[in-house]
């Protein structure tokens, strides 16, 4: 296919499995380097090493988004290591299970601090290093949250989920609308029901069969269903949003 990230660096936080191996795949096939990062850094690291043997370049680093103040650290090990920042796919999410009644405070922190905090502290990091290494100034800095159906849609039992989905959603308008015009594309995705590691145990049981039913193709969402809406969010189709003064 077409090299169109040829020489640009991504970043893919939460990329030990799930969508985030599969945007990581996505990225290296349009000929951007990779940096893989997750809690589980085996997994990142079979992940770079899949990538490299495909004849693409990955390195893979260890990286819990909840650890807000090692995000830049991380990032800069990046740079230092592959060169200038110019896309992140903050794609780290935990799933926030639980009824209202019965969610704890720590519960409740949990998800937050990783489903929310985390990709602003991530989006803040590469923006500030965007900014620096003029992938902003280029028009070329992209940053792709994912979000969910949840951002805007009740998926029962899952209120600390749904909430932390829908701040994802309103953070991302709030930093497109800060940095757009200043070189940095922000937008996100908001997948339906995907297989992954979160939900996998889920739709085997009787509950998750039953739901399967109600939904209109009765099947789930299959990961490659997002690859154009992701690489057009990720690539130069996004254009150039920059202020003319700016440009």
């Amino acid at each position: 296919m077409d090299q169109f990230l040829s020489g640009q660096t991504a970043v893919i936080t939460g990329a030990s499995g799930g969508l985030g191996a599969h945007f990581a795949r996505l990225l290296a096939k349009a000929g951007a380097q990779v940096a893989v990062t997750a809690r589980r850094l085996d997994r990142v690291e079979r992940l770079a090493g899949e990538i490299a043997a495909t004849g693409g370049r990955a390195m893979a680093l260890g990286l819990g988004v909840a650890d807000a103040a090692s995000i830049a650290q991380v990032f800069d090990e990046i740079e230092a290591g592959f060169g200038p920042i110019s896309i992140l796919v903050n794609n780290a999410g935990i799933g926030g299970e639980g009824l209202a009644l019965d969610l704890s405070i720590e519960d409740w922190d949990r998800t937050f601090d990783v489903n929310v905090r985390g990709v602003f502290f991530a989006a803040q990091a590469a923006a500030r290093l965007m900014f620096a290494n003029d992938t902003a100034a280029q028009g070329q800095a992209r940053i792709v949250n994912i979000a969910s159906v949840a951002s805007h849609t009740v998926l029962p039992g899952l209120s600390a989920y749904n909430a932390s989905k829908a701040a994802v959603a309103m953070l991302t308008k709030s930093l497109a609308r800060e940095w757009t015009r200043k070189g940095i594309a922000v937008n996100a995705l908001a997948p339906g029901y995907i297989l992954t590691d979160i939900n996998a145990g889920w739709w085997e049981t009787d509950g998750g069969q039953k739901q399967l039913k109600g939904f209109p193709r009765r099947r789930l969402m299959q990961a490659d269903e997002l690859n154009e809406a992701f690489y057009l969010l990720c690539g130069p189709g996004q254009g150039d949003f920059r202020h003319p003064a700016n440009r």
